[in-house]
Parts: C-alpha cells; sequence; structure tokens
C-alpha cells in the first residue's frame, strides 16, 4: 500500500482525531502526523472487519516491519496477520498479508494470532512468528522473508500442540558466540501456561526441542531479548501478580530458574477493556535490560495506573521499579499496555529509549464514557528523566474497537522500535466511527517516526503501595 497523507485520513477513517495534548496530563505537546500502512481488506463472516489490532513492530538499518492482527475474530485471532514494512527508514511502507496461514490466504487454520518480528542478521532474513488457531490446535508458525521484509514465506510450524503468547528474538551481534541464533517463547496451555523455549541456528527454517525452565514455571507474555555476550533474557508475567525472568548462557541449550523482577500492583482498567499486564521488554547494546508494565504502586489507593521501569545489567538481578513521569501522580490518568524501545546504539547513562502507551485520560469511566488514547514519552540517558509526554492518537471511543470474550479489545501488547542514531517507530492501532457494523480501525505509523528528544522531567522511585494486584490469571486466549 503507497504512503497515505495525513490530509486523505478522511477519506480513510473520518474523523480520526489524531495528536491533541494530553488530557489533565501536563505540558501541551506538538502534533504528530500519522501515516496509514494498512487496512483490513476480508469479508469472512466469522470476523469484525475493517479492525486491525496488537501490532508488534521492528528495525534494523533502514528497515522496519510491523506484524499485527487484520479482521479480530471475537473468539480469539483473526482473519489473518498482515504486515506493514517500510525499506526507507519509515518515508513509504508496502502492505500485505501472510500467506498460507487461514483459509483467507490457502492456509489450514481458522484463525491467527499474536504477530511477533524479529531479524536474523547472520542469515539475512527477517522472522514473523504467529499462533495458529484451530489449525487444529494452536500451533507457533514461522513465517520469512529473504527480501527485506517484502514477501513471505508459507508458515514452518515451529512449535505443535496447545499454545500462546508467542515471541521471537534473533542474536544479532557478531562477535557473540551464539550470534545468528534465533529463539522463540511461547506458553503451553494444555499444561498450565509452562513456559517453553526454542532455538533454531539456520534462519527460522528448523526448530530445536522445546525447553522448559529450570524450575518449570509457569506464565505468559514473555519477551526474549539478547546481550551482546549470547545470554538471552526472558521477562515474563507469571501467573500471580508478578514479573519474573529467566536466562540462557548457553544458545538455549538449556533454560536457568527464574528469578524475581518485581511484584505487580495493578488497577483494574475500566469499561471491560482487555487490557493486560504484560511486560515490554528491550536492550541496550552494552546489555542492560529493560522492561516495563503498567503498575499503581505510586499511587495512594491504586486509583490507576502508571508505567514503571526496572533495569538489569546481568539479566540475574533487577532495579525496584521506577515511574516513567508522564504526568503527576495526582492527576485522573490511567496508563497500560507500554511497548518500550532502546536505541541499539546507545547504552547506559545515554540510553536512548521511546516509549508508547495506551491511556484514559479520566480513569474512573465507564464503557461508554471511556476514551482510549496513545500516548509518547522518550529518555536520553537511560530512563533517569523524560521528555514531556506526546499524545499520538486519540480519543477513541470503546465500542469503535473490536469486541472479545475478554472485553474490548486494541491488542495485548503493543512495541516501539527506535532506529539506530534516529527516530522511534511504534505502529498503532486508530479507530473512528463504524460505520454501520463494519469498523473504520486501521494501523498507522508516525510520519518519519517521533523524535526522541528526552527532556527533565525525573522518574520516581517511592512506592506510595507495595500490593493492590489483580487477581491471578492464565492464558490470555489468543
Amino acid at each position: 500500500m503507497p504512503r497515505v497523507s495525513r490530509t486523505l485520513l478522511a477519506a480513510l477513517l473520518p474523523p480520526v482525531v489524531i495528536a491533541a495534548v494530553l488530557a489533565t496530563a501536563g505540558p501541551a505537546s506538538a502534533n504528530v502526523a500519522v501515516t496509514q500502512v494498512s487496512t483490513d481488506p476480508f469479508t469472512d463472516a466469522q470476523a469484525q472487519h475493517r479492525t486491525e489490532v496488537e501490532p508488534d513492530t521492528f528495525s534494523f538499518g533502514s528497515t522496519i516491519v510491523s506484524a499485527f492482527q487484520v479482521g479480530r475474530v471475537s473468539g480469539g485471532g483473526s482473519s489473518n496477520v498482515g504486515f506493514a514494512t517500510s525499506t526507507n527508514g519509515g518515508a513509504s511502507w508496502t502492505q500485505g498479508f501472510l500467506p498460507a496461514t487461514t483459509g483467507n490466504s490457502g492456509g489450514p487454520c481458522g484463525q491467527i494470532s499474536d504477530a511477533s518480528v524479529a531479524f536474523d542478521a547472520k542469515h539475512g532474513v527477517w522472522l514473523i512468528s504467529s499462533l495458529g488457531v484451530n489449525c487444529p490446535g494452536t500451533p507457533v508458525l514461522t513465517s520469512r522473508s529473504t527480501n527485506g521484509g517484502l514477501t513471505w514465506s508459507n508458515p514452518i510450524t515451529t512449535a505443535t500442540g496447545s499454545n500462546d503468547k508467542n515471541w521471537i528474538v534473533c542474536d544479532n551481534t557478531a562477535t557473540s558466540p551464539f550470534f545468528g541464533n534465533c529463539y522463540t517463547e511461547y506458553d503451553v496451555t494444555s499444561s498450565g501456561d509452562s513456559l517453553r523455549m526454542k532455538t533454531s541456528s539456520d534462519g527460522g527454517l528448523t526448530w530445536g526441542p522445546a525447553r522448559a525452565t529450570g524450575n518449570n514455571a509457569t506464565g505468559l507474555g514473555g519477551q526474549p531479548i539478547v546481550r551482546p555476550n549470547g545470554t538471552v533474557v526472558v521477562p515474563y508475567q507469571s501467573l500471580n501478580d508478578q514479573i519474573r525472568s529467566f536466562t540462557s548462557t548457553n544458545g538455549g541449550a538449556s533454560w536457568g530458574s527464574t528469578v524475581l523482577v518485581s511484584a505487580v500492583s495493578r488497577h483494574t482498567d475500566a469499561g471491560n477493556l482487555r487490557a493486560e499486564a504484560l511486560p515490554s521488554a528491550e536492550i541496550d547494546s552494552a546489555g542492560t535490560a529493560y522492561v516495563v508494565w503498567s503498575d499503581c504502586r505510586f499511587r495512594s489507593g491504586c486509583p490507576s495506573n502508571d508505567i514503571v521501569l526496572s533495569k538489569s545489567t546481568n539479566g540475574t538481578t533487577w532495579s525496584a521499579p521506577t515511574r516513567v513521569p508522564i504526568d503527576a501522580t495526582s492527576s485522573t490518568v490511567d496508563h497500560f499496555v507500554p511497548g518500550i524501545g532502546v536505541d541499539p546504539s546507545t547504552a547506559g547513562a545515554t540510553a536512548r529509549i521511546g516509549l508508547t502507551y495506551y491511556f484514559y485520560p479520566t480513569s474512573n469511566c465507564t464503557a461508554t464514557t471511556c476514551r482510549l488514547d496513545v500516548g509518547f514519552i522518550s529518555s536520553t540517558n537511560g530512563g533517569t528523566s523524560w521528555s514531556a509526554a506526546t499524545q499520538v492518537a486519540g480519543p477513541m471511543t470503546l465500542s469503535w474497537i473490536p469486541n472479545t470474550s475478554q472485553g474490548r479489545m486494541f491488542g495485548d501488547y503493543i512495541s516501539t522500535s527506535v532506529r539506530a542514531g534516529g527516530n522511534a517507530f511504534p505502529v498503532v492501532p486508530i479507530a473512528s466511527a463504524p460505520s454501520g457494523s463494519t469498523f473504520a480501525m486501521g494501523m498507522f505509523a508516525p510520519s518519519g517516526g517521533l523524535a526522541i528528544t528526552g527532556g527533565a522531567v525525573r522518574s520516581a522511585d517511592t512506592p506510595a503501595v507495595q500490593s493492590h494486584g489483580q487477581p491471578a490469571r492464565t492464558s490470555a486466549a489468543f
């Protein structure tokens, strides 16, 4: 799909409200122009059409690839996985859909879900991990591209059985002893969400045996990241209100027992919105791991969530969470589902961070009064201090986004990819008022990306509450 200028948006998704200032959230911000990079073309009766949700975005060099669900099905999964690829640093985009996945593309699955993107620098291949639904079973699949993300192979079955919440990463450090290894994480729903890892050393063509953690841990939403020395770090959400992590130091031959990152104190988001407390993780060039999630510990009485950040220089010991200062703790704003990106050419006290997140300007709202927005904030010193927040999209009424058995859904995760020395690129779903039973929701990217400016607003590290978590839960049901 060719690049669509902001002036043409009215013809596509009228009337999307873009880049207003953060209501009740601090200083005004510059407007953000966005480019539509994908739209839902399918018509199968099972899905809620002209919907696209749950994007993951990754960049390497001048190429940016985002993958997402297209045509969300209420009971789980979607009509297909779509992709949007830019080979010129976000100046223009190509849209398409994975072949041989669901019946919409000549594949065996009823639906497909949970797209995740990686690049394997050693083998020169882009990878999209996805989760087949009703294939039968829910296998983890891997689609490959050898031409810069412009076209994709038929999927390779990475893991069979009943699975959920897959994520993929590759070791792209040339000096790493495991350069060219790619790792897929997922959980086995038929075994109480037991966590599993698989390794490929041939660009995703074949995958080794499934391996559990040293203590056979359970959880979901793991996001593996790779340190320059080849150590793989996997933060995830446990089933008892904790963010935990585990590592491998031998190229995925074995995995250690899990360690605590932090307990989670969480406000339940209003409006029957499907909003998980899954972590988002990234690594800097020196190997410091960054993990963020939504948490209410800094607000007395837990009336709403902030985004909090923990760091680790070795993947086994983690700093106490600090509060990303998007707005005052006295504000009414509720923040959730963050996606963190780190400039891969920076590290430590000069690490450039971009953070995208969803928010309600007023946390105490209902399904009819809640307004969903997308925000962005950045740091140029490893998260010590932050810029003012920028509103990227919204407000959106919840009835504008597709429904699921667990509430209205924009996605269980989002991500931000920061180009080396350049801007941040979060691809985000933006919706406007439906036309009858047809939604008006597509994928958009900030035109030219979002600048990593940093600022002087310092993070906070003194929580107001110690524990106020949601009940433990199981699988996110695709």
